[in-house]
């Protein structure tokens, strides 16, 4: 146990090494079976973190991310936080106003996260395979760059289905009504 502990701290420190030696945009830490975004970097990344565009914590075991963690990282302009257990981002998300794609699929939202309809760049919304019944689309519809919203495996309402279509001018991926998630 200590030894499969061991090595994905050394995994999370080389990946992070990684994107300061090669002055890298973009920070990997996919797959590291981490519970939180780890406190040491920060300091680590805090003389490259604006350059920081891309950030993947994909396939981790994340409940949550910090206010911190939004406010360090505000030049993103993606975010790959898909296989987690996410259900709530915090409200500093709406700090990210370079933030052009996020991904948010295969989490735990039962509530769309409408901070997200604050940023100005935002194009593509990915929240397929969560628990969202509903969608504010009029704020949706609001957004100027928005291009894609992927809803799919959503237990979405009836409502939604019938509003969205006419009032919105992107993309809107749903599954067919009668779909539901596929068992884990």
């Amino acid at each position: 146990m200590l030894r499969k502990m061991g090595e994905a701290v050394a995994r999370v420190a080389r990946k992070v090494n990684e994107t300061v030696e090669s002055s890298s945009d973009t920070l990997d830490l996919a797959d590291c079976k981490l519970v939180s975004f780890p406190i040491c970097i920060y300091k680590v990344l805090r003389n490259v973190s604006d350059q920081i565009h891309l950030i993947t914590l994909a396939n981790n075991e994340l409940k949550s991310l910090t206010s911190k963690f939004m406010t360090t990282f505000s030049q993103l302009r993606e975010l790959r936080l898909e296989g987690n257990y996410l259900h709530r981002l915090p409200n500093e998300v709406n700090g990210l106003q370079h933030l052009r794609a996020i991904d948010l699929s295969r989490n735990q939202f039962q509530d769309f996260p409408e901070q997200l309809t604050t940023l100005p760049e935002l194009e593509t919304i990915n929240l397929e395979e969560n628990e969202i019944v509903d969608v504010p689309v009029e704020k949706l519809a609001t957004m100027p760059a928005l291009r894609v919203i992927n809803l799919r495996l959503n237990p979405l309402s009836a409502e939604v289905r019938v509003i969205a279509p006419p009032l919105i001018k992107f993309d809107m991926l749903v599954s067919p009504e009668d779909a539901r998630a596929p068992p884990p």
